[in-house]
């Protein structure tokens, strides 16, 4: 499938396949081999493309929203959270998680509920460029941090009537954002673009069957389990399973989780998670788990997830889940 390259990349890719070309040349007889190097990226009817987020087919210009999502055990089952390209999982006070949902290729008409974002929403957010984010709110010290960020910050203060609070729900865990009225407050918000993940089959050799996999913060599980029938993955949170969400595709990726400057009322301090520089990850997929090594140079950049060896590690085409476990 193909997906939208940065030139840079592409240029390194073709020149890294120049180079095996001729050495294929000069080991066959010849006129025996021959081998051909494409331009990635859209083809030349400039019809519809994969996305970069899932790798499956998507409308090109389509705008990128990030929600911040609610994960206490009273904000479940989540709304939308199914129709996500991606979902980030991240570790905030007191051990407990929140998500990131990401949305290009499908929009549902309500995600949630919605909760505030935090210091390390805007170094996670750079690599899609200036996405518009949902959130509810920041504390009063990281409000002129967020508006200055290379994102369109839309709260329920900046689009009153794109949130709504579900009255069955005990507050703060009701609220609810529409999507279309975010991204109609957020005209110039960035479209979906590469961010380092490629797609297709999966490594030759290495991995390990994985039924299931779990990843625990202090107060907070995960819990992936593979179905075969449905070739992707079941989610369960804290052990209550979450209807309607089947990745095919999650990464467990390890990174330094750290104390930021901030906390909550409570003192809890809310940790930063630097995704920013390398280290391992695992990959499951197709009920294997794969290890990986990840590397992601600036904030500006993606995410580049490769085998030991350094070739690049395709994801399976459909949801992605990435979850951010201290190193």
């Amino acid at each position: 499938m193909s997906r939208t390259v940065p030139r840079e990349a592409r240029g390194r890719r073709r020149t890294r396949a120049l180079a095996a070309c001729a050495l294929l040349a000069a080991l066959a007889a010849a006129g025996a081999a021959g081998c051909q190097v494409e331009d990635e990226g859209e083809g030349e009817d400039g019809g519809e493309r994969s996305s970069p987020f899932t790798g499956r087919p998507a409308e090109r210009g389509a705008p990128v929203l990030a929600v911040k999502i609610d994960n206490a055990p009273q904000a479940r089952p989540h709304t939308g959270l199914g129709e996500a390209d991606l979902v980030y999982v991240e570790q905030v006070e007191a051990g407990l998680s929140r998500l990131v949902a990401v949305y290009a290729s499908r929009l549902p008409d309500r995600v949630g509920p919605v909760r505030s974002a935090r210091e390390s929403d805007l170094e996670l957010l750079r690599q899609f460029g200036e996405p518009a984010l949902a959130y509810s709110g920041v504390q009063s010290r990281l409000r002129e941090t967020v508006d200055d960020a290379p994102l369109f910050p839309v709260s329920p203060d900046a689009a009153p009537d794109a949130y709504r609070r579900d009255e069955a729900r005990a507050a703060p865990h009701n609220l609810y954002v529409r999507p279309a009225a975010v991204l109609d407050a957020a005209p110039g918000a960035s479209t979906a673009d590469d961010i380092g993940f490629t797609f297709g089959a999966p490594p030759e050799e290495g991995g390990e069957e994985a039924a299931s996999h779990r990843v625990a913060y202090p107060n907070a599980a995960f819990d992936f389990t593979w179905s075969a029938d449905r070739e992707t993955w079941e989610v369960a949170m804290d052990g209550t399973p979450a209807p309607g969400v089947a990745p095919a595709t999650v990464v467990v990726q390890e990174v330094t989780v750290r104390e930021s400057e901030y906390h909550d009322y409570l003192g809890n301090f809310t940790p930063y998670t630097e995704t920013v520089g390398s280290g391992e990850a695992v990959v499951l997929r197709d009920g294997r788990a794969f290890a990986a090594e990840w590397e992601r140079p600036s904030e500006r950049s993606g995410t580049e997830f490769t085998t030991p060896d350094g070739s690049p590690l395709n994801f399976a085409p459909g949801q992605v889940w990435v979850v951010y476990a201290q190193a």
